[in-house]
This record gives C-alpha cells, sequence and structure tokens, in this order.
C-alpha cells in the first residue's frame, strides 16, 4: 500500500495541467443571486421560497467531479448508489428520484427512463458549473410534473472576464486503498478553452474524462477462474467522456445562449458466475457470461431573454434531449482473456422536444407583477421488454403534455409579498392536471425572514411503472397502462434571521418545517398467487399513501476568512402499503440526520482549508414479507470529507489534496428479511466504497 501511494503522489507531481483564474468577486456577486422559481434573477432575500445554493467554492474543495461528489453532504438529501447497474439516484425526504426534479439552466435533463428524473447522478459532470440552487417542496406551479419534493437547478457559466481563457486539470484518486496507474482507482483529467471576441460575443469548449476503474473490496477481478462467487467487482468499472460547447451573445436587454453537452459511458458488469465447457479443439475451458452498458446522450438547448414591446420581459428555451442505453453481451473466456460472441442490443431510451417560456413585467406598478409561461414535452420512449418464455420484445410509446401557468408576485408592503400560482397540463396518456401555490414572505426589522408557502403537485407514471415486463422463471413483474398520476400537497414555513456584530462576525440562523402528503402513490405490489403454480405475480398499482414531516435548522457563522455551517434535521415518515393480501402499519417512523462544514482560507499562505461532514441517523421502513409487511431498519453512518487547496504563483497554479470518507464507510447493515418473492432481502446497503485519497493539480492560462 505504501508503493501504491507512493507512486500515485509521484504521478500528479510530474504532470502539468492548467486551469482557468478563479474572478473572486464574481463567484460572490453570483452566489448571492438566485433563478430557481424566480420571475427574474435576483436575490437570495428577496425570493419567497427558500433556496439553498451550493456555491462554485464548494465544489472546488471537495475537488467534485460529478453531482453525486457533492449531495452526500446536504441536509435531506441521501445519494443512492447501485452495484448492479453502476447508477447514482437521489432521494429527499425518503422519496426517491421520481419525485426531485434535475434541471440544467432551468431545463429538465433527459435519461434513458424519464426527463427530469431518476437521473444518474454520476453522469451529471460539474466542469462546467458556475453554480447549484436546490428548493424544497412541491415545485408543480414553475416546474411541471414530478417536482413534488423538490429540484435542483445546475446554473452552468456563460461568460468570462478574459479574452482567453484555457482551462485543464488532472485528478487521481484512490478507491479506498486501491490505486494504480492503470488497472486501478479513479483517473481525472479534464480541458476547456473560453474566448470572449467582444463585449457581446462568448465561446467555451470542453472536455471531461472520468475514469473509474473500479472497486474490487472481497472480489478478484475479471480474470478469476474459481466458480466461489468472488469473481467481479464491488463496484463496477465506468469510463465516461464528456464534452461541452457553449456560444453566448449579449447586447442591450437582449441574451442569448445555445449549450451543447455529449455523453458517452461505458460501464463493464461482470459475472460472479463462472462457467464450464468442453469441445474437442479447446479441450476443457472456463467462462463467464459478461455484459457491457454504453450509455450515449445528447442535450441541446437554446435560450433567448429580451423584452418585447419596451416593457415586458421573455425567456424562451427551446431544447432537444436523447439518452440511449445499449447492453453489449458476450463470453468471456478465461483462459485466454478474450472476448466472443459480442452482441449489442437497444435496451432503454428516451427522446425528448421540450420548450418552455414566459412572459413577466406586464405593469409598470412595480409592487404587482405577472408571470404567465408554457410548456410543451413530447417524450418518445422506448424499453427492451422480457415476456413469457424469455421473449424480448420492444416497446415504443410516445408520451405529451401542453402546460400553461400563470403566476403572480404582489408587494402587498415592502415588508409583505405574496406569490400565488396555478398551472393546467393537458396529458395525451392521462386525465388532464392541476397544480397551484401561494407563497408568503414577511421581512421584520433585524434581519428576520419569515416565509411559508402551499403547494399542490403530480407524478406521471413513468415509462417502466407502465410498460416494463419481467416473466421468467416463476418470476412475473409488470407495469400497469391503467395507471393514475400521484397527487401530492406540501406545506412549508422558515424563519431566518441575519446578524452582524461589531466585531465583524456574520451570523445567519435559519429554522425551516414542511408537511408532504402522497396520495394514489404507485408501488410494485403482490396481486395474486396464481392458481396454477402458486408463484406470485406483482404489478405497479395506484395504492399506496405517504406522509413525511421535517423540521431542520441550518446556521452559518462567518468571520473574516472563517465559515462555519452546522446544520441538523429530524424526519417523520408515514407510509400506507398494502398489496391484494395484507397492508403495513402506518404509523410515523422517525429519523436524524446532521451535516456541519468548514472553510478557513489564510491569505499569507494563500491556502484553504475545508471539511464537510455528514450524520445519517437510524432509518426505518416497512417491507413485504411472506405474510405481512416486516420492520426494517438501516444503521446510522458517519462521512467526513477534508482538503487543502492552496494556490501558487499568483494564482496560477492550484493543488488540491484532500480525503474522501475518513470514517472508512462502505456498507452499512439492514436488518429484516424479504419473503415475498422467495429472496432474503440485502443484509447490507451500500453506501461508498470506502476512505479514499486524492490529489488535484491546475494552472491558470488566461490573456
Amino acid at each position: 500500500m505504501k508503493i501504491k501511494i507512493t507512486l500515485f503522489i509521484a504521478v500528479l507531481i510530474c504532470q502539468v495541467s492548467f486551469s482557468q483564474e478563479k474572478d473572486t468577486t464574481a463567484v460572490n456577486k453570483l452566489s448571492e443571486v438566485v433563478v430557481t422559481g424566480q420571475f427574474e434573477p435576483q436575490s437570495i432575500k428577496k425570493s419567497v421560497f427558500n433556496v439553498r445554493v451550493i456555491s462554485s467554492q464548494d465544489i472546488q474543495n471537495l475537488a467534485a467531479n460529478n453531482l453525486a461528489d457533492v449531495l452526500n453532504q446536504y441536509l435531506n438529501i441521501t445519494v443512492r448508489p447501485s452495484s448492479t447497474s453502476g447508477r447514482s439516484t437521489v432521494s429527499l425526504f425518503g422519496l426517491d428520484a421520481q419525485y426531485f426534479k434535475i434541471l440544467v439552466d432551468n431545463v429538465p435533463l433527459v435519461n434513458e427512463v424519464g426527463l427530469g428524473n431518476n437521473t444518474d447522478l454520476s453522469q451529471i459532470n460539474l466542469n462546467d458549473v458556475d453554480h447549484i440552487e436546490i428548493v424544497e417542496g412541491s415545485m408543480g406551479v414553475t416546474y411541471g410534473a414530478n417536482a413534488v419534493s423538490g429540484v435542483l437547478n445546475i446554473i452552468t457559466k456563460k461568460s468570462s472576464k478574459y479574452k482567453w481563457a484555457i482551462t485543464a486539470s488532472v485528478q487521481e484518486e484512490t478507491i479506498g486503498d486501491e490505486y494504480s496507474l492503470f488497472k486501478e482507482g479513479r483517473h481525472i483529467q479534464s480541458l476547456k478553452v473560453s474566448h470572449t471576441f467582444n463585449k457581446n460575443w462568448f465561446v467555451s469548449l470542453g472536455a471531461n474524462r472520468n475514469d473509474f476503474q473500479g472497486y474490487l473490496n472481497d472480489k478478484n477481478g475479471i480474470d478469476y477462474s474459481e466458480n466461489d462467487g468472488t469473481r467481479g467487482y464491488r463496484w463496477l468499472p465506468k469510463d465516461q467522456l464528456n464534452g461541452t460547447a457553449l456560444i453566448a451573445y449579449h447586447k442591450d436587454n437582449f441574451r442569448f445562449f445555445y449549450k451543447f453537452e455529449y455523453l458517452d459511458e461505458n460501464v463493464d458488469y461482470y459475472n460472479s458466475t463462472v462457467q464450464s465447457g468442453f469441445n474437442p479443439i479447446l479441450g476443457a475451458y472456463r467462462y463467464a457470461d459478461d455484459k457491457r452498458y454504453l450509455t450515449n446522450r445528447y442535450f441541446h438547448n437554446l435560450n433567448a431573454t429580451g423584452k418585447l414591446f419596451s416593457q415586458l420581459n421573455y425567456n424562451v428555451s427551446l431544447s432537444h434531449q436523447k439518452q440511449q442505453r445499449d447492453v453489449e453481451d458476450f463470453k468471456y473466456y478465461l483462459a485466454s482473456k478474450k472476448e466472443e460472441n459480442n452482441a449489442t442490443v437497444k435496451d432503454q431510451s428516451m427522446e425528448v422536444l421540450y420548450s418552455t417560456g414566459t412572459l413577466n413585467n406586464f405593469f409598470s406598478d412595480k409592487t404587482v407583477d405577472l408571470q404567465l409561461g408554457y410548456e410543451f414535452v413530447n417524450n418518445k420512449g422506448f424499453s427492451l421488454v422480457q415476456e413469457a418464455s424469455n421473449k424480448l420484445t420492444p416497446i415504443g410509446k410516445t408520451l405529451e403534455n401542453y402546460d400553461f401557468f400563470a403566476s403572480s408576485e404582489i408587494m402587498a408592503t415592502e415588508r409583505f409579498s405574496i406569490r400565488p400560482g396555478l398551472r393546467f397540463s393537458a396529458q395525451s396518456r392521462f386525465n388532464n392536471q392541476f397544480a397551484s401555490s401561494i407563497g408568503l414572505r414577511y421581512l421584520f426589522d433585524k434581519g428576520v425572514e419569515l416565509r411559508g408557502s402551499y403547494g399542490n403537485g403530480f407524478r406521471t407514471p413513468n415509462f417502466e411503472e407502465l410498460y416494463s415486463k419481467q416473466i421468467f422463471d416463476g418470476h412475473f413483474f409488470v407495469g400497469n397502462e391503467n395507471l393514475i398520476p400521484e397527487t401530492s400537497a406540501s406545506y412549508e414555513s422558515s424563519l431566518k434571521k441575519t446578524t452582524t456584530f461589531s466585531s465583524g462576525l456574520q451570523m445567519s440562523n435559519t429554522l425551516s418545517g414542511s408537511y408532504l402528503n402522497v396520495d394514489d402513490r404507485i408501488d410494485m405490489a403482490l396481486i395474486r398467487f396464481n392458481p396454477d403454480t402458486g408463484n406470485p405475480e406483482y404489478q405497479y398499482i395506484n395504492i399506496s399513501k405517504y406522509r413525511v414531516w421535517n423540521f431542520s435548522t441550518m446556521n452559518q457563522f462567518k468571520k473574516d476568512n472563517f465559515t462555519l455551517n452546522i446544520g441538523a434535521a429530524v424526519i417523520g415518515v408515514s407510509q400506507k402499503i398494502e398489496n391484494q393480501v395484507f397492508v403495513s402499519d402506518d404509523k410515523f417512523l422517525y429519523s436524524f440526520n446532521l451535516n456541519a462544514s468548514f472553510s478557513y482560507m489564510i491569505p499569507k499562505w494563500n491556502t484553504t482549508f475545508s471539511g464537510y461532514y455528514k450524520y445519517n441517523g437510524k432509518t426505518q421502513q416497512y417491507i413485504e414479507g411472506s405474510s405481512s409487511y416486516i420492520l426494517s431498519k438501516v444503521d446510522p453512518g458517519n462521512w467526513l470529507d477534508v482538503s487543502i487547496r492552496k494556490n501558487f504563483f499568483k494564482n496560477q497554479l492550484e493543488v488540491t489534496v484532500g480525503a474522501r470518507n475518513i470514517f472508512d464507510i462502505t456498507n452499512v447493515t439492514q436488518t429484516g428479511t424479504n419473503q415475498a418473492a422467495g429472496h432474503a432481502a440485502p443484509g447490507e446497503v451500500m453506501l461508498a466504497y470506502g476512505r479514499s485519497y486524492f490529489l488535484k493539480l491546475a494552472y491558470n492560462l488566461n490573456l
């Protein structure tokens, strides 16, 4: 291990990279301005919604390459990785990624199973991100279907103060205690070139490669030939390539930008089962049935903002996106270390035409503003489903919705503002849906801000819930084309106080509470036991109810170059889960989580020390047993990341060294057994691949 760490450091010291110099003035200015859910960019203080901001400085301190690297640290948010698919999704308030919408510059991001939801966090590169905004609670009026528990909006960079800026960086990272130059660890390289032609035109091009070599842990890798269940990887190897391009124009009140993004991802799955064969030529041989997931995403977004008739503000986006996942099956022969019989099929895809637009500033009287908007969505989905007798059948469907919404912002007094809104959604596949909301904000004396909101929204069934089929060897799991959209209602309130002391200490304290209720929740449920075979059969049905309340506090202390954040949250979740045979208890189950972070900059050394801590308390949920729902418990866990970031040569060279997951968390124990389908529930929940160390080098070339 010492030899590997020495090699790890030596490799980095020998590499040269370039990175854009940070404009700290611009960062500080932008961090005070939010756009999510607003009529136009404005300060956090003026926002009716309680918006959380993840700054570019936080992203730099964490040496974060994708969204999963960042969100582990935040209250009420849980990142859920999968060892079988290589995907990482987000859970907020215990609700999975179907209820939480992820946007890029206010446009939902496509994936192979949906638009804006079920997004793989590890596929979202942060190389071109200015900051991230999070709003908790129902945002159905502004962002439509599936924005039930909240939205996350990634704001990308669209300008530079330099005529030419060349950014290239390299990052090396251990995976647990595994690292080597080519076969182990995580290897990241990025390059970005931007050019400001004049005060009107700006262009940028970027590329990023993330080479994750997988995590062995107790596995023995690809070439292990014994059939004892230890072949393969605990975390799947993954190779990602991201490319971005941007062109932006700005003159007077008119702005437009076109953004293109391309993702190419390969995830390798190596079967733990080793099989034996024989033929007269080769004699006895061993092989494994392996597969490779091949994902491609294209993202086009054209946005224009300006004025009509010298008064009306318009903001229009037009987007074409497609993400497709193919599966390549092959036999891997262990003696020759060769792949044969490779066959690739299209597994899942989603192609989307999307447009949204708003008009506001109808009145010269600034005490009242009205916003009118639309959203048009055309989703072309595809999935390869497995029917009886192992027959694979392609399914292609188109889902459309045409939405219109109106919202008003009323400044009843200089201190008190009201924000009502209403959305109508015409659905091609379901009954028409509605969403409504009202937000209130009152500014007291001495820096006290009070906010409250109510919103109701809806979640439409996704492609898998409607059309999926897995029927094989006594297994029967199917979708349901008769599903109806879920409906939800949420209530949020927050009290915030900002205080500045004569000593220079700035203190911000926020206390918030929320309640969310989801009806007609869709679950995979036991519908019957087959009368001929006695096997259980499962189908997605509208049958469950979900309620959650949350109390949290977030506190920030800032003085000179030192910043400290401390937060805590208590969550209570009640679920009524039922199938055609039995029903769960719907009592509230409670959990607690805590987070803290600090950042300290020493100007004399031009060095920043930072740390990020998260405690996830014990969680409980009911899972289906053979004759009743059983209470399952997941043990608590602690997460700590630390880093040191130092700039050299007038901020041209930047070095960041740090450690992730210092408490060395891998899996946490889960109690309870799922016997309904003849399977035991996992005794452990996979969270991470243990303690890892990283070193990032960057050098700035600005002209």
